[in-house]
């Protein structure tokens, strides 16, 4: 079998990271569409940069990269996008959290399949994706919701993918290595 060259501490990051924005979603659902562009717009470059990274760690390892490198390049487009036009409008918003979220979770669920005979508890990254892919078709399907219900609806999302990477994280190993 392969090398696994998920690294521990990037899941677990962006694991944080999900359940810390989440969080402040679900506490200030009011937010502003300004402060929730700005926060969402640095979570999607980020997250973009850990997918990137990872995408370099996997070539480099001689595995399949190109989905996640392509899931990265979106997320960074997505983050910058959002600051260079603030003014975008909710629905503009809408569709391309949605596409990012489609775009993530075909990415794990991909990855899920790949690394099922080499990762315990590969189950959560499939779920971490299939709960990515429901919650861009939920909104691809109903871009009229309201703002608050919205925020929410966000909120709630992050932090479920924030729990489950972090439970996916800390199953790993603490080094990557060889697979049994």
């Amino acid at each position: 079998m392969g090398t696994i060259t998920m690294d521990r501490s990037a899941v677990i990051t962006r694991g944080i990271i999900s359940l810390i924005l989440g969080i402040l979603i679900l506490v200030w659902p009011g937010l502003t569409l300004g402060v929730f562009l700005f926060l969402f717009g640095v979570f999607a470059f980020v997250d973009g940069a850990f997918s990137i990274a990872h995408a370099i760690g996997r070539a480099r390892n001689g595995q399949s990269w190109g989905l996640r490198f392509l899931a990265g390049l979106f997320g960074i487009f997505v983050g910058i996008a959002v600051f260079v036009w603030p003014g975008i409008t909710a629905v503009v918003l809408l569709y391309l959290i949605a596409a990012w979220a489609l775009a993530i979770g075909i990415v794990e669920i991909a990855m899920a399949v790949e690394f099922r005979r080499e990762l315990t508890g590969e189950w959560l990254l499939a779920a971490a994706g299939i709960v990515s892919v429901l919650f861009g078709l939920l909104l691809f399907f109903n871009p009229a919701a309201g703002a608050l219900a919205l925020a929410l609806l966000i909120g709630l999302y992050f932090v479920v993918i924030g729990v489950l990477l972090l439970i996916l994280g800390f199953q790993l190993p603490t080094t990557t290595g060889a697979a049994q």
